[in-house]
């Protein structure tokens, strides 16, 4: 939000081997190349639905509109991160949008569902304050999602201390044989950096066994989007005989980074910390020690059925559920045993669709009738105290 694409150009920069298809990002010294997003005059996040309270803030457009002194709940090392670098307030703004998403569409069909209510943009901090498996998703999904839009937001040239990766330079030789570093390549270094200055500096001023916790699963975010790291690249030659080939690195979608951390989600292993407090032990010792890709908690899951300050739930009540399945999105799991009520609606959708040469496909509208199961509340509706 705040943004606008101005031109449409591809990936490598013109005259110059780069890399192929549009919305690449900026080649290192060549401003011209790849689509520029140039910030409207007030770019704001105005609802910005996050743990992080102070992310509505980062939506300012330049050095002199990031009052970093006045967003609340920075630690003195983020404040001094705000001050130094304005400009990647705006990415990291950016970047809790991303992740608060990516959250969301992986936990769709579970009873928690990464939502928070509108007037109630801090109430997913509650469930930070568990030490529970949904925590340690959330920590390394942020901490992913700051990572990824620091990172783009490098090679597309918005950033001062940062542009494309500056090691990717010269020649290289892969399983295909030799080729050349050009292109754009993501500089996802620098945003690990970056993401593990500013989003570890609140859990470093604690020593606790929680602290220890966000720490690793936060590591464990920023690892995983540079474990989806690929390397692109395009031939050179008469007729594409790729006598030559330039190459670049970069990073995939988004979604890959979630599609992984959600695996994690299901095998995090729950952990007790060492009595010297510098690591953990598994709870259970059938289950394998933790590696730093793992994630790992310390407290058993709440079962979210009911609106719960404590867990920051808005539970199930309303929640469309489905009738036929066995899995986390059935009726009987999602409500919770409460029941649910069936409405039928009429909806428009597109059926008979033939194709036609060449090359189009034509539908009709139909009218269609379908069964909405949704998840009855429970006989005392509201927050429970």
């Amino acid at each position: 939000r705040g943004f606008e694409q101005a031109g449409a150009s591809g990936r490598g920069c013109a005259g110059s081997a780069g890399r192929a298809g549009a919305g690449a990002p900026r080649c290192a010294g060549a401003r011209s190349c790849g689509p520029r997003w140039v910030p409207r005059r007030r770019a704001t996040l105005r609802r910005c639905p996050s743990s992080l309270a102070s992310c509505r803030y980062m939506g300012a457009v330049g050095s002199s509109r990031v009052m970093c002194d006045n967003v609340p709940g920075l630690v003195s090392r983020q404040r001094q991160l705000c001050r130094r670098h304005p400009e990647a307030m705006l990415s990291i703004g950016r970047g809790v949008a991303a992740w608060t998403a990516e959250c969301q569409h992986q936990f769709r069909q579970h009873r928690w569902n990464c939502n928070a209510p509108e007037r109630g943009h801090r109430l997913l901090g509650r469930v930070l304050l568990r030490s529970s498996r949904e925590s340690a998703f959330v920590h390394a999904i942020s901490s992913a999602g700051v990572v990824f839009a620091i990172t783009r937001a490098c090679s597309q040239g918005e950033l001062k201390s940062c542009s494309c990766d500056p090691k990717k330079k010269g020649s290289a030789k892969d399983s295909k044989g030799h080729f050349d570093w050009g292109g754009c390549s993501d500089n996802v270094d620098y945003g690990v950096r970056f993401a593990r200055a500013f989003v570890d500096a609140k859990e470093r001023k604690g020593k606790d066994a929680r602290a220890l916790m966000n720490l690793h699963n936060n590591r464990a975010g920023r690892k995983a989007v540079k474990r989806f790291l690929k390397q692109e690249c395009k031939c050179h030659g008469v007729s594409g005989s790729c006598t030559l080939r330039t190459c670049w690195l970069a990073m995939a979608d988004f979604r890959k980074t979630g599609d992984y951390l959600w695996k994690k989600y299901n095998g995090a292993i729950q952990v007790v910390m060492n009595q010297d407090g510098t690591g953990f032990t598994v709870a259970n010792k059938r289950f394998k020690k933790p590696t730093k890709n793992d994630l790992v908690y310390f407290e058993s899951s709440p079962d979210y059925c009911i609106r719960d300050r404590d867990v920051g739930s808005l539970g199930t009540a309303g929640r469309v559920c489905n009738q036929t399945s066995r899995g986390m999105d059935s009726c009987e799991v999602m409500c919770c045993g409460r029941g649910y009520d069936t409405s039928r609606i009429s909806r428009m959708t597109k059926c008979e669709c033939k194709f036609h040469w060449c090359c189009a496909v034509r539908c009709q509208d139909c009218l269609e009738v379908v069964d909405i199961h949704t998840c009855k509340a429970p006989k005392s509706a509201g927050w429970i105290s």
